[in-house]
């Protein structure tokens, strides 16, 4: 049973992003206000001092990652990886556990694929998996929607990028509030 335990904070919590890249990113579903949002969780998330891991499945094949989040992820570098799941890849594993945090916060395409295999092999390893729904696509509906129900069934956390950035502040008096609700208009 889920209870305020499970709520991500700037002390707990990683952003996990995987795989928004080239072609690949543009034609999911509802792609560019996907994208959109994974840039604003991005943002607050670095206004808020939650690190961010990057993922890039195959980029040599695949493109990089869709510049309108490049431009956000500056400083950061990302991790190639051949395994669809993050965990998958020794690089990534390493990147979450040297992070010390026990929440992800997860965001990327496609849903029903590396971000499902990434959030399911999370959870065998007793991390809590917080899925921002509206910063995650696939290619159909379909596919992303089963893969909603596999992660909740999974006992994944089934978020928004409002709701998670409001648990990460707790209350109107963190000192980042104004700035992070600022991105949300």
């Amino acid at each position: 049973m889920s209870n305020l335990l499970d709520h991500p904070t700037p002390d707990n919590a990683l952003l996990l992003l995987v795989d928004v890249q080239g072609k690949l990113a543009r034609i999911m579903h509802e792609s560019d206000a996907m994208i959109h949002q994974q840039g604003v969780l991005i943002e607050a998330c670095r206004l808020l001092e939650v690190p961010v891991v990057w993922a890039e499945q195959l980029p040599e094949k695949l493109g990089p990652t869709v510049p309108e989040l490049v431009e956000k992820l500056d400083g950061h570098t990302p991790c190639a990886k051949d395994s669809f799941g993050c965990w998958g890849d020794e690089t990534l594993r390493q990147a979450i556990r040297d992070s010390g945090r026990d929440r992800i916060v997860l965001a990327g395409i496609e849903t029903h694929v590396c971000v499902w295999q990434t959030a399911a092999a999370l959870r065998a390893e007793g991390y809590e998996v917080h899925l921002v729904c509206d910063a995650v696509s696939s290619r159909s509906v379909f596919n992303r929607d089963i893969a909603f129900q596999r992660m909740a069934a999974a006992g994944v956390h089934l978020s928004n990028v409002e709701m998670v950035l409001f648990e990460l502040m707790g209350d109107a008096g963190h000192p980042r509030f104004r700035d992070v609700t600022r991105l949300l208009k």
